[in-house]
């Protein structure tokens, strides 16, 4: 019996125009030609962006081809830059492509940003009537599926309560809540799940699995978490450079994507598209510089990381955390600072976080880098993340090698101990 096709993407290709600014409104048109005559920068140019008149083109998709069946779970894999964000905002309509045809058989409820397809001002209650309405229901069929919604999102107590007030974290539990009961024939998540707590993040995995082999919608499912890949996908394509370089099982795929990424370095230049887009980005990671030499760090030792950032806003009382991930993407451990700093709009400065590797055995770890404030609930409200902050290697110490197998230590997810962030 022939497999129905719920998605076909056959020479796609999207390029972009570097070195310039697209006019979103007649208001952000009209600040931005104010700035140019006063010979001030941009109020609307992204931090980071380089401003020239070369109109240099880029692809960000250089033609790919693949397809997604109905009841299908597919991982979409690859680096920062790879072109999977890119590939999801063309599915979900928010952009054209350049080249190229894709072809959808069936209704799209997609997660691709923090707070995608909710007006602010609205409650979380108005904004699931906004969304089902988006969706062609009517408001009865929206009614049967309301209480299951709020309690899956865990948001009943601020259900009525503008958006706009929302943590991150609760953003993302009553978007997905909304994707996952609405009627859809096609889930489309990018990596915000990575905002919710481990818990949260869990009962989607499971969710999502379970309205593809009951309801046989399809999901498509980026992650720079393998572990999340692994237990939800039964088939994965890898993306490097906007063009697919593999398709078929995940296992193979993830080798593939691992092995492109195996590379440790000493120095590191971040861009934007090295920072997650689900948070608020008021910080930018320009540089990191560990300052131990990568080539010699033993069980025992601290790293230190030196950062270079640039702030977009004013903010107090930031905290950081540090991730540490195995090569197969599964989280290991991590810390907290125990102190926060503050920061002033277009500040720009150096600061050191130092990881203490005394419970990690010698192996070789990926390391993932967050910035936070707490709002009035205690909620995160996440203003920098990096996924692939930093690769590094830890040597066996001979002395401490006294009849303990270093090499299979594994206590799982386990707080490392925390360190204290100090401005350079």
């Amino acid at each position: 019996m022939q497999k129905e096709l719920a998605i076909k993407i056959e020479n796609v290709k999207k390029q972009y125009r570097l070195g310039t600014i697209g006019g979103g409104t007649l208001q952000g048109d009209l600040q931005s030609w104010w700035a140019k005559v006063k010979g001030k920068e941009d109020p609307n140019a992204k931090i980071g962006q380089k401003i020239n008149n070369s109109n240099e083109k880029f692809y960000a998709l250089n033609g790919i081809d693949f397809e997604v069946y109905k009841g299908e779970r597919l991982g979409i894999i690859g680096g920062n830059g790879a072109g999977k964000s890119t590939t999801l905002k063309l599915l979900s309509r928010v952009t054209a492509p350049t080249e190229g045809n894709i072809y959808i058989n069936g209704r799209i409820a997609s997660m691709l940003e923090v707070g995608t397809g909710f007006h602010p001002e609205l409650t979380g209650r108005e904004n699931i009537y906004l969304n089902g309405a988006i969706l062609g229901m009517s408001k009865a069929e929206v009614d049967s599926k309301i209480e299951e919604i709020i309690d899956f999102s865990e948001c009943r107590q601020f259900i009525d309560t503008p958006v706009k007030r929302y943590s991150s974290g609760m953003y993302v539990k009553l978007a997905f809540s909304v994707a996952a009961h609405l009627d859809s024939e096609i889930m489309i998540m990018d990596e915000v799940l990575a905002v919710g707590d481990m818990k949260f993040q869990q009962k989607c995995l499971n969710k999502m699995k379970d309205v593809s082999i009951k309801e046989g919608r399809t999901v498509l499912y980026v992650s720079h978490n393998m572990n999340t890949i692994r237990q939800l996908c039964d088939r994965c394509v890898v993306l490097e450079k906007g063009k697919v370089i593999f398709q078929g099982d995940v296992e193979e795929g993830i080798a593939i994507y691992l092995g492109n990424n195996n590379i440790e370095a000493q120095d590191k230049v971040f861009t934007l598209d090295d920072h997650e887009k689900w948070c608020e980005q008021k910080l930018f990671i320009e540089k990191l510089e560990i300052k131990n030499d990568i080539s010699n760090i033993y069980c025992g030792d601290e790293i230190k990381f030196k950062i270079k950032y640039k702030a977009v806003d004013n903010i107090s009382d930031i905290k950081f955390r540090l991730v540490v991930l195995s090569e197969g993407q599964e989280i290991l451990g991590m810390c907290i600072s125990n102190n926060q700093i503050s920061i002033k709009k277009d500040e720009i400065g150096e600061i050191e976080l130092v990881l203490d590797t005394s419970i990690l055995a010698s192996a070789k770890y990926y390391l993932r880098m967050s910035a936070f404030t707490l709002n009035e609930l205690g909620m995160h409200n996440y203003i920098c993340v990096i996924n692939n902050f930093s690769t590094f290697k830890i040597n066996d110490k001979p002395e401490l090698h006294y009849g303990m197998n270093w090499n299979i230590k594994s206590w799982g997810h386990t707080v490392l101990p925390s360190f204290e962030v100090k401005k350079l």
